[in-house]
């Protein structure tokens, strides 16, 4: 009979860790909290626009195509995908507008025409970045992380040399591009890592390959699109999906879990991955005498950015605005300050503003348009609706200004969500959106490790442990999980 895993939430992590699975044999029970399956990728509908709820940019389409090819399938298979040109646009001020080109050659005039000679540096710091992409995705991300011998190989060391582990993204930048500009482009994707680009490795320019060479793309549908193919896959493969099913105990007699509980129901088990908050399921779910880590050491953690983010349904169609757009009209380095050195919220912040509408109809009824804008904060602060809506105003305000138009009253829906939604929907500690900071100190084999130290068959996954944040590493911690499950615990 075969064995039985259940996987504590439907994020990518547990949906990869539930497929990668049951495609080797186990009987796999997803167990997810809310009422859709998708993590932080949930969707919601509401007065005919269709509004992802979370992830908006689709970067590295190698990790999804390998995912699916995993199965005998391909990503063609579940959604279709088209790249986005421009790529996103900047606005640096009024009428001071970056067009990201997704043409190579079109992004190198672009940088010459920025700052003589800069079209070479890009061409060597592209070539740079995509060794560190692939010896990054093929050496590294996929490791269990369990200790520091995993590394100790020399291939590995001298690599880990050439990757740039030890210097910043900030001086790698500034050592090869003078333009205040280029470098707040170089900078941007860093942004979201968990720390200012002065403390952020060098070795994540790969995310600058990833963006300006691999592309930036859109699933038609929206990136649930994603979800539903992941589900679809997970069901194929014999995954049994329930929602509504919040986990609140795991039973471990003599250090072996061997159940787990939801509020109405218990489910057997001989092995469980926690795709939930790791935090939450450590600190919250599991009993003292089986936790790894204490509260201080939580406590101490540095945690990647909270969001305050607004969906909003507009009667009309906007101008002068592409797919992906960034605001970054106020000072880059101070927002980044006020997140990482000296958290509060931000004195003028930096924001994300996204319109799928202009790519995917489908999205939002004839002639309105979907909005979607994030601005990134610190984790773990006060969350009013009275800070949310003077932070709306002050984004609309300079909306409106930067691209000459009026927005707030063509406003017929509007929905915002921060700090403590992340926290009532997700567990989220300190209401983060991203997860652990990607620092020096919080990489590899110094995240909190994947396997539980006192439960000999409870294993934890996605953006808390290896590989760490955002999309893609999701994707993958979740297949690295279910092959340390399969070398310990056979079907």
């Amino acid at each position: 009979m075969a064995k039985k895993v259940i996987v504590i939430g439907s994020g990518f992590s547990g949906l990869a860790a539930a497929t990668t699975l049951a495609d080797k044999g186990y009987e796999v029970t997803v167990l997810e909290k809310n009422s859709v399956p998708g993590g932080r990728a949930r969707k919601f509908e509401a007065d005919g626009f269709m509004f992802d709820m979370g992830p908006s940019w689709y970067w590295m389409p190698d990790v999804f195509e390998a995912y699916f090819n995993r199965f005998g399938k391909k990503v063609a298979d579940y959604y279709d995908l088209v790249r986005l040109d421009p790529s996103y646009t900047i606005h640096f001020g009024k009428g001071d507008v970056m067009e990201v080109p997704a043409n190579m050659n079109e992004l190198i005039a672009m940088f010459e025409r920025y700052e003589a000679g800069s079209g070479a540096k890009l061409k060597q710091f592209l070539s740079e970045a995509q060794y560190k992409y692939e010896v990054g995705m093929r050496e590294f991300v996929h490791k269990p992380s369990h200790s520091i011998f995993e590394f100790a190989d020399l291939r590995i060391l001298s690599s880990a040399l050439k990757l740039q582990m030890f210097s910043s993204i900030a001086s790698s930048v500034r050592k090869l591009f003078k333009h205040p500009q280029l470098i707040e482009l170089l900078e941007f994707p860093v942004l979201f890592l968990g720390a200012t680009p002065e403390k952020t490795p060098a070795m994540y320019s790969l995310m600058n390959y990833a963006d300006m060479t691999l592309g930036t793309w859109y699933p038609l549908g929206g990136m649930h699109k994603i979800v539903e193919g992941m589900v679809s896959l997970a069901e194929e493969k014999g995954v049994k999906i329930l929602l509504n099913q919040e986990v609140k105990q795991v039973y471990v007699p003599n250090g072996h879990a061997t159940k787990v509980m939801t509020q109405d129901t218990e489910y057997p088990a001989d092995a469980i991955v926690g795709s939930a908050d790791y935090h939450h399921l450590e600190q919250q779910v599991l009993q003292p005498e089986h936790r790894r880590y204490s509260p201080d050491y939580w406590e101490k953690r540095t945690m990647a950015p909270s969001s305050l983010l607004f969906y909003l349904g507009l009667n009309k169609k906007l101008e002068r605005l592409h797919h992906h757009n960034l605001f970054f009209d106020a000072d880059f380095n101070q927002h980044a300050i006020e997140i990482y050195e000296n958290p509060q919220w931000p004195s003028q912040p930096l924001f994300y503003l996204c319109v799928p509408s202009i790519t995917d109809a489908s999205v939002a009824p004839a002639g309105m348009e979907n909005v979607f804008i994030l601005i990134p904060t610190a984790p773990g602060l006060e969350d009013s609706e009275e800070i949310r809506e003077k932070y709306y105003h002050s984004v609309m305000d300079r909306l409106e200004e930067l691209t000459g138009q009026s927005v707030r009253d063509a406003v017929i829906y509007k929905r915002s969500f921060a700090h403590r939604d992340f926290v009532s929907d997700y567990h989220a500690f300190k209401g983060n959106a991203y997860g652990l900071a990607n620092t020096l100190m919080q990489t590899a084999f110094l995240k909190p490790k994947l396997k539980s130290k006192h439960i000999s068959n409870f294993f934890f996954t996605g953006q808390l442990t290896t590989p760490g944040p955002g999309v893609p590493p999701s994707l993958i911690s979740g297949q690295v999980v279910a092959e340390e499950i399969f070398k310990v615990i056979k079907p």
